[in-house]
């Protein structure tokens, strides 16, 4: 039985199956992550052993019908995405990492024989994946990377380095993006190489309940059959951003009925001047708003999902939706730490933790201002990013 937030009905525009995809999600999360997930956030820690368990029921991967996927349409796949990040932002980054950033570069761009040897086991939560595009000094701008790779006879030479890499330490294999002379591709790089380090990023404030790293290539050698030969130029490593965008945007959704949730149930039993707090006009409007934009959120995550399954969301159209909804659910997270006052900065509750966490969701997968100026080309023809250039 649904149980999220669903004022415009949205559960009746749902097909059978995904609402059995949501039941299975909506209880692992309940019962498998909430319990601990305050306690993870508070120890920096990521909960590796439920990946098995993401694996077994169908979560990563889940719209590829082959190598053991689920065969899932691409709005079931949201509204995973939408339950794990009622969990934690950390749990949904590594699920969308998993699967949008590590199986399906593999899937579109790779070999028979890279497919077969690692989407099985990466499918099952057997083995983890991460994808190494942001470096140090080139996140939304990742033409300028300096990674480089160089063949030398059956072997690529890597060198260079990435930044702020979902999962990196606890990685397998990493689909790492490099220039070459031909110009930029896809390579998968595995733990244990040499030259090949992947030192955890500590010290942060936010996505506590996920592991966070910087990739280290020095003078590493990469076999010939471990480079992507479907992928070559930057259209490539951004359709696979596209696809995480995609779930980041119902993800976001699950983080903002959480907070909005617990807004409620706070404000129907804090009493203040004699009566709940949820009695004061003031309170109401912000849990009006709330619920507003979390309606609005949802048929927009809905409607591209169906766009999707369909093969005709566009890019531009994906870019709106993490940048709306990753937007709203933090202004929702906010309302929410207001409303429970004092109490929203605990960990008792999980306003605060999805407050940080989703500080972190509006800046990676593109800045609100790049996916501003993606909607501001599709509007205009003119590409901000290239000054001078008009398109044609």
């Amino acid at each position: 039985m649904l149980e999220f937030v669903d004022f415009a009905g949205v559960e009746g525009l749902l097909r059978p199956e995904e609402r059995m995809v949501y039941d299975t999600v909506h209880a692992f999360v309940k019962d498998r992550v909430k319990p601990n997930i305050a306690a993870d956030f508070e120890a920096g820690v990521f909960p590796l052993h439920l990946v098995s368990e993401m694996g077994e029921l169908g979560f990563l991967g889940p719209t590829l019908k082959e190598y053991g996927g689920a065969g899932l349409s691409d709005v079931a796949y949201g509204l995973i995405n939408q339950e794990l990040e009622r969990g934690d932002s950390g749990l949904r980054s590594f699920a969308s990492v998993q699967s949008s950033l590590v199986i399906y570069p593999i899937y579109a761009f790779g070999s028979g024989e890279q497919k077969a040897r690692f989407l099985p086991k990466l499918i099952r939560g057997e083995i983890v994946g991460c994808f190494g595009l942001t470096e140090p000094d080139f996140g939304s701008n990742p033409g300028g990377m300096r990674t480089r790779a160089v063949k030398s006879g059956d072997k690529w030479l890597l060198n260079g380095s990435k930044m702020w890499i979902t999962n990196g330490s606890i990685a397998d294999v990493a689909v790492v993006w490099a220039a070459t002379n031909d110009g930029i591709r896809g390579f998968l790089v595995e733990k244990g190489m040499k030259g090949f380090s992947a030192p955890e990023i500590r010290h942060k404030m936010s996505l506590r309940a996920s592991v966070t790293s910087e990739l280290i290539f020095e003078d590493v050698e990469v076999p010939d059959e471990n480079c992507l030969p479907g992928a070559l130029g930057l259209k490539f490593p951004l359709m696979c951003l596209t696809q995480a965008r995609y779930g980041i945007g119902w993800g976001a959704l699950g983080a903002a009925m959480d907070c909005y949730e617990t807004a409620v149930s706070y404000a129907k039993s804090r009493i203040q001047f004699n009566v709940p707090i949820a009695r004061f006009q003031l309170v109401q409007a912000k849990l009006a708003k709330m619920l507003t934009e979390i309606t609005k959120a949802q048929l927009l995550a809905l409607q591209v999902g169906r766009l999707k399954d369909e093969g005709h969301a566009k890019h531009y159209q994906i870019s709106m939706l993490k940048m709306n909804n990753v937007g709203v659910a933090l202004d929702i997270a906010r309302e929410a730490r207001d409303i429970l006052g004092a109490n929203g900065i605990s960990l008792e509750y999980p306003v605060f933790r999805h407050m940080c966490n989703l500080e972190s969701v509006k800046t990676y997968e593109g800045t609100e201002d790049i996916h501003r100026l993606v909607l501001g080309q599709y509007i205009t023809g003119i590409p901000a990013f290239e000054p001078g250039k008009v398109q044609g």
